[in-house]
């Protein structure tokens, strides 16, 4: 058993899992709510705001990269944090770049239900909250999609992780920087493997999403 954990793969797809995991879940603090919030409620320059979020969407992760590094450098505005490079400022970087997918998916799953519900709810007496709580429990299926894809873009990105992360060994290396770490020295088949293993973490997360969404309905 002792042997198994100390088996490099594996080490380096249990950091992955983590930093992906907890970056995702991070995100999803701030922009569930914020997602829920646009898509229920009506003001001006709504449109806007999630053109804003669409664009966002698009955002190279070798620039966001970029971006955080020259904040969390030594030398930076958030040099004093002493995050870079590190599993944390990793985390960081990952739970801003999944951050609008999180809160354009979450606008478009809430937004997709019926707004009869919300009506009728308010209708038998239930008060703001509890009919916002009604409409989350119509658009949960597109919630949870939401953070798996968020999930799924987190763990398969290289950009950020290679720039403030410093792919560093038994430390800050992650699926995708060792990948383009071992292509480079030319060990292509290890590559490979790497592949197949990350590959299989997000068919294997979709496939569970998808399951738990049947049953949902």
């Amino acid at each position: 058993m002792w042997e198994l954990l100390q088996n490099p793969i594996l080490q380096i797809t249990i950091r992955s899992i983590q930093i992906s995991g907890t970056a995702t879940l991070l995100a999803s603090l701030w922009s569930l709510p914020l997602g829920i919030l646009v898509g229920m409620k009506r003001f001006p320059g709504k449109q806007l705001a999630k053109g804003i979020f669409n664009a966002l969407l698009g955002v190279p992760t070798v620039a966001l990269g970029l971006i955080l590094y020259l904040l969390f450098s030594r030398t930076g505005a958030f040099g004093f944090l002493h995050l870079f490079p590190s599993p944390q400022a990793i985390i960081i970087g990952q739970a801003i770049l999944v951050t609008p997918i999180i809160i354009s998916l979450s606008i478009s799953a809430v937004e997709s239900v019926d707004p009869e519900i919300t009506d009728l709810a308010k209708t038998l007496g239930a008060s703001e909250i509890e009919a916002s709580l009604a409409v989350l429990r119509e658009s949960i299926a597109g919630v949870v999609l939401a953070i798996v894809v968020s999930f799924n873009r987190a763990i398969a990105e290289l950009g950020v992780a290679l720039a403030i992360g410093g792919n560093i060994r038994g430390f800050t290396q992650v699926l995708t920087t060792t990948i383009a770490l071992e292509v480079n020295r030319g060990e292509v088949e290890y590559g490979i493997q790497l592949t197949f293993i990350l590959l299989a973490i997000v068919f294997a997360i979709t496939a569970l999403t998808i399951l738990i969404q049947r049953r949902m309905k």
